[in-house]
């Protein structure tokens, strides 16, 4: 009987230990869930996406250096992708010391050139850290950790408004899926739906800092986000965002975040679930 006692008393200390087990788990898939990091760059474009030790920024705003000292601020010293949407100022205007600060694996950009003093200083930067220029193609395909990062656009070779070279893509990381739009309008919107590309998302992260030349009821109506984040500065003089795109989304039940009033925002998510989180 004592034999028989000790026995049980082993499984019940058993059944305790491997009932906590779920709990460990728990806390080792939180560690690596997926984080994106809208960055309050005042008028301009930056994201930081996060996933286990892997970093990919998207845009670096304009000439400040509010990336940069948001970066730093992570004790981020790796950036394993780089992502410039297009040359305009507001988005790769701080690119340059991003590219000389950083070590950096692969740098994508659309194929598409200017003459700024902003666009020359990130080729330059690139040439002297013998960096090449990748241009995504639409369909591929970039794994991030457990995530997929597709691009979506640009569909075109050739644009009357740089907007449109935009790189558009979709971040897929368990049921949760997150659409970044640069600065595409309308008719990089038009082109995507026209190849019935895959654009649904849980978080939309709104084109052209909420102008009327973006973000299509078509287009609203294939991605059906439930968020959409607006990267805008506050007081700007191109009168962004719009009364209109506001109006839009509003009517369509999306909970909208703004940096001009929430700072940097940022969105978690373990694959099932999103949380925010604001820093104004």
């Amino acid at each position: 009987m004592k034999k028989l006692k000790r026995l049980s008393s082993l499984l019940v200390v058993l059944l305790l230990f491997f009932t906590s087990m779920p709990s460990m788990t728990n806390a080792a898939t939180s560690a690596s869930n997926l984080k994106i990091h809208y960055i309050n760059v005042g008028q301009g474009d930056s994201e930081l996406i996060q996933i286990g030790d892997k970093n990919v920024l998207i845009d670096a705003g304009n000439n400040g250096n509010k990336a940069y000292n948001y970066l730093k601020s992570l004790g981020v010293t790796k950036l394993d992708y780089v992502i410039a949407t297009h040359p305009h100022a507001d988005h790769i205007g701080s690119m340059a010391t991003i590219i000389k600060n950083f070590d950096i694996g692969t740098f994508c950009a659309p194929k598409v050139t200017t003459t700024t003093q902003t666009y020359t200083n990130m080729v330059n930067a690139l040439k002297a850290k013998n960096l090449k220029i990748t241009v995504p193609g639409v369909g591929n395909k970039l794994t991030i950790g457990d995530a997929t990062l597709t691009f979506l656009a640009p569909n075109s070779s050739t644009y009357e408004d740089l907007n449109n070279y935009s790189i558009v893509y979709k971040l897929k990381y368990g049921n949760n899926s997150f659409i970044f739009m640069g600065d595409a309008e309308g008719v990089s919107e038009s082109e995507i739906l026209a190849k019935q590309l895959d654009t649904q998302a849980d978080v939309l992260k709104v084109g052209h800092h909420g102008s009327n030349s973006s973000t299509t009821q078509a287009f609203l109506n294939e991605a059906n986000p439930k968020y959409a984040v607006i990267e805008v500065g506050a007081d700007n003089d191109y009168g962004l965002s719009t009364q209109t795109t506001l109006d839009k989304l509003n009517k369509n039940d999306i909970e909208i975040f703004r940096t001009d009033l929430n700072g940097t925002i940022m969105a978690t998510s373990n694959g099932q679930t999103l949380t925010f989180n604001t820093n104004q």
